[in-house]
């Protein structure tokens, strides 16, 4: 274990790195190579988070109300076989009433509106015909109905329609009816040979389960691949944690991102973000110097960034077998999970609040538990540790799917592979994404 070597820059000033995706890309110019101010970045970023969902409606945490299911487990097939039929039906019957878009709708309010709401949240179960029948008022009962309507669809839970809240209400049955029948392969294959413990991360509700015999551990917000560079689905098993990692460089961002920053910022561009020159992997430190960047080659010398609290893995990076080299991670810029559509990295999953998540992998390891983990982070020292009982890993692309209490949840298409057969592997990249 050897210690790294802080970078005094890194120590007076934070840099927030874009980056840390695909092959560990570091984005370095896309929006910009730094961002000396953490919360101007983070408005820019979410002022162009596809003009929706602006704050996210989700929160990491540990779970412990027993309520929470989750989103992928053996069961799930039948599930949405079930659910199919049920919306099968609703399209056979006419679908259900639109909700008018004349004005916004919360408790308290009366008239033709909140019935025609009503019968809207009764038609797909929601609420009970009773309800619908007694009156034309927006009760508890019909606040308690769209707020669990709302978090079937990851929207912000307020019980109130709102302007995301109408758009997912104009969605019609058959639409929803053809998501459902969409995700019915895709989940027969991400459930094969599912274990008792295990990581699902789903891809367009950019969160992350973390599943134990059969219960939800742990939720979190995750950052997944942007449209132009998006997650693999894959199946795997954790390898290894590399606590303080390294990041090395892969060629193809040294071509596009760091010699050209080099050459129009000079070296500073190397000390600002802690990234030494070897001759070769493992090779001999080169001076960058001494180095010709006017003519360099991408593939001629090693990159590498090193350990600190401006490296784009921050404190953790988790692996597991895969031939898109991609990975989970720690990040420096926390302040993105907030954000609703959290579709900004190169490719790789950053996980929220990941020592939840570490302290969960290595459960009962050699006497790790959150306050080594917690020392070894602050300690800053570069550390691998095998995983003796590795859990799976399962990165899923579900539009929709149905939990143990029968209820339908739909996401955006955000990589729009719906229709297309897509099931597994690596996602065509589509236009160029806004997110940042």
């Amino acid at each position: 274990m050897s210690k790294s070597r802080r970078n005094p820059v890194l120590r007076s000033r934070r840099f927030v790195l874009q980056g840390a995706g695909a092959f560990g890309a570091l984005a370095i110019g896309a929006p910009s190579l730094l961002a000396e101010n953490a919360a101007d970045e983070r408005q820019t970023i979410v002022r162009r988070n596809y003009n929706r969902r602006p704050t996210a409606p989700t929160q990491t945490r540990v779970v412990t109300d027993g309520k929470t299911f989750p989103t992928l487990s053996p069961s799930s097939e039948q599930l949405l076989r079930d659910a199919v039929a049920r919306y099968e039906i609703i399209v056979s019957r006419g679908g259900w009433p639109k909700v008018p878009a004349s004005r916004r709708l919360v408790p308290g309010a009366s008239g033709q509106a909140v019935t025609q709401l009503k019968q809207r949240l009764s038609a797909e179960g929601y609420l009970s015909y009773e309800a619908v029948r007694r009156d034309d008022v927006f009760d508890k009962e019909l606040q308690s109905a769209l707020i669990t309507y709302q978090r079937a669809h990851g929207l912000r839970a307020s019980g109130t329609v709102d302007e995301l809240t109408r758009r997912e209400l104009a969605i019609s049955a058959a639409d929803r009816l053809t998501a459902l029948r969409a995700n019915l392969p895709r989940i027969r294959e991400y459930t094969k040979g599912l274990g008792p413990r295990y990581i699902a991360v789903n891809i367009p509700a950019a969160q992350m389960d973390v599943v134990e015999n059969g219960r939800v551990y742990s939720r979190h917000n995750i950052i997944a691949g942007k449209k132009d560079r998006p997650t693999p689905i894959l199946n795997s098993k954790v390898s290894e944690l590399n606590f303080n990692p390294y990041w090395n460089a892969p060629v193809s961002i040294v071509r596009r991102d760091i010699i050209p920053e080099i050459q129009k910022k000079g070296l500073s561009v190397l000390r600002n973000l802690d990234i030494r020159i070897y001759d070769g992997y493992g090779g001999p430190e080169v001076d960058p110097s001494k180095v010709d960047f006017s003519n360099l080659k991408a593939d001629r010398y090693h990159f590498r960034q090193e350990p600190g609290e401006g490296n784009a893995m921050a404190s953790v990076k988790i692996n597991f077998p895969n031939k898109y080299a991609v990975y989970m991670h720690d990040t420096p810029t926390k302040q993105l999970f907030v954000a609703g559509a959290r579709y900004f990295s190169s490719g790789c999953v950053r996980v929220d609040q990941v020592h939840i998540l570490t302290n969960w992998i290595l459960n009962g390891q050699d006497g790790w538990n959150r306050d080594r983990i917690r020392d070894v982070t602050t300690a800053g020292e570069r550390l691998d540790v095998k995983v003796t009982t590795p859990p799976q890993v399962r990165f899923a692309y579900l539009t929709a799917w149905v939990t143990a209490d029968g209820r339908a949840h739909f996401r955006p298409d955000i990589y729009d592979l719906d229709g297309t057969g897509f099931i597994t592997g690596q996602p065509e990249a589509g236009p160029e994404s806004q997110a940042g």
